[in-house]
């Protein structure tokens, strides 16, 4: 067909009409969530477990702790490791972005002047050309690029989910064990200055000739053993101090709690439905947006085998006088298809393609692991819950036999029946029971916080927007293959 001035519009248009008929097809699978086999129950759950539950995405409040609330707005506001994972979701949107830009055509301008000498004569070229060139995407190569890009930008968007829990959960872990070494100082505090009444005291009787020095000795080894207890409490709680601050985006220098005793009750976490913990876990979401990415990658690999067909054209003005350069009469212009097809590269493309198809094979054994992980870790809590709830029980009773045990020992040692050192292994059993009291208090409480970070932290993924751009397909489907 030949177009001149006449029907330029309509080679145009009937250019366009092709391009839309020739987009039709799309190389490469199209993306099935993989069939997965979620246990009807969770293996060590209670009656009360099995409710679904009812986390809220601020979580922390269910503890009450006024303190514990102002530190995680201050972490979510402040994070280094929040703020950079957010910055990872601005790249990758702008990534995608980059890639839909494929589905228009670049025009650009480019002016220029040739001045030229011959024997016979001197002559201008002046050019104002409009170049046109658009990639017809027969065989979906752009799409498929497309697809694998939102993808990733949902994998970013996910993973900044998953660096937000893990900062919840560490500040509050870090923060109940700090509490916790506080009840723990306090209870060696109180009982430094016991140690040291019985230092003074046993000095005077010993003294006045009452006991033998070996009584002064063990109360001065009490004494010297509490304190190399308490110093030690106080270095890891320097520690859980500064690891604190580092998550508030703060440096330890500039950060300090005030000592208090750890009060609070593990909470009752309903597990719910191993079904529901898919869509409650942004890491396994983030898995499976890599799988999706994939497998939009095995249709770039296809595509690379079929003729790559570009419409180019150009359009401007051309003439030898500058004065004249823009007249109508000076105008040109040109448009037509070209066609790359490859021939031999050598195995490349089918490499390529290989390589591909790895790729998913991979990433869907990872998702499956990361379902497999997610199921485990809820399991594991709730087993350490139930088992850490029994030995606190246990613990409550064995800190009350203690004191009694101590009473009687301090009664019977009044009334000479016994020496002094019974008095003094009943003391440290008493305060060796309440520091362990304090330790399974924290780990409870641990429990509890993993238990909500492993159910998703409140999160709860939403049905995917409809994907922008032409002829692309969406994740919501599952079963199948690739």
């Amino acid at each position: 067909m030949q177009c001149n001035r006449a029907n330029i519009w309509a080679c145009a248009a009937g250019a366009l009409m092709l391009t839309l008929l020739l987009t039709a097809c799309t190389t490469g699978p199209d993306y099935h969530r993989p069939s997965l086999n979620a246990p009807v129950h969770y293996k060590s759950e209670t009656a009360t477990e099995a409710v679904q539950p009812g986390l809220g995405k601020d979580w922390w409040r269910l503890f009450n702790d006024p303190e514990l609330d102002a530190l995680v707005e201050e972490a979510l506001d402040a994070s280094q490791n929040l703020k950079a994972a957010m910055a990872r979701v601005a790249q990758a949107r702008a990534s995608a972005r980059s890639v839909k830009s494929s589905f228009s055509p670049v025009i650009t301008l480019d002016p220029s002047e040739t001045r030229s000498r011959t024997p016979a004569t001197t002559s201008n070229r002046i050019q104002i050309p409009f170049d046109l060139s658009y990639e017809i995407d027969i065989w979906g190569r752009v799409r498929r690029s497309y697809e694998a890009a939102q993808a990733q930008a949902r994998v970013s968007l996910y993973d900044l989910e998953v660096v937000r829990q893990t900062l919840l959960a560490d500040l509050a872990r870090n923060y109940f064990n700090l509490r916790s070494l506080d009840t723990q100082h306090e209870i060696l505090d109180r009982n430094l200055a016991l140690y040291q009444e019985q230092v003074d005291l046993t000095e005077n009787q010993y003294k006045a000739g009452l006991i033998d020095a070996t009584n002064v000795l063990q109360a001065k080894v009490q004494l010297e053993s509490t304190r190399v207890q308490t110093a030690d409490i106080q270095r890891q709680r320097a520690d859980l101090e500064h690891a604190i601050a580092i998550l508030l985006g703060r440096a330890p220098v500039d950060f300090s709690l005030d000592l208090r005793p750890l009060d609070a009750t593990p909470l009752a976490i309903p597990a719910g439905l191993p079904s529901d913990l898919l869509r409650q876990r942004p890491d396994v979401a983030e898995a499976e947006q890599n799988l999706v990415a994939a497998c939009a990658e095995i249709g770039v690999a296809k595509a690379e085998f079929f003729p790559t067909v570009r419409l180019t054209g150009a359009a401007g003005f051309q003439s030898a006088d500058i004065k004249s350069v823009l007249d109508w009469t000076n105008h040109v212009w040109s448009i037509g298809p070209s066609v790359s097809l490859p021939i031999f590269k050598g195995g490349q493309l089918r490499a390529n393609l290989q390589k591909a198809k790895a790729r998913y094979d991979e990433l869907e054994a990872t998702y499956r692991n990361n379902v497999l992980k997610a199921f485990s870790e809820v399991e594991d809590s709730l087993t350490d819950l139930h088992m850490r709830a029994d030995a606190a029980e246990a613990q409550a009773k064995a800190v009350a036999a203690a004191r009694e045990y101590l009473r009687l020992t301090q009664f019977q040692y009044r009334t000479g029946v016994i020496d002094y050192l019974h008095v003094v292994n009943a003391e440290q059993t008493l305060v060796s029971n309440e520091l362990s009291e304090a330790q399974i208090l924290n780990l409870r409480m641990a429990s509890t916080v993993l238990l909500i970070k492993a159910l998703g932290g409140g999160w709860d993924s939403q049905p995917p927007a409809p994907t922008e751009g032409p002829g692309s397909s969406d994740t919501a489907t599952a079963g199948g293959s690739k």
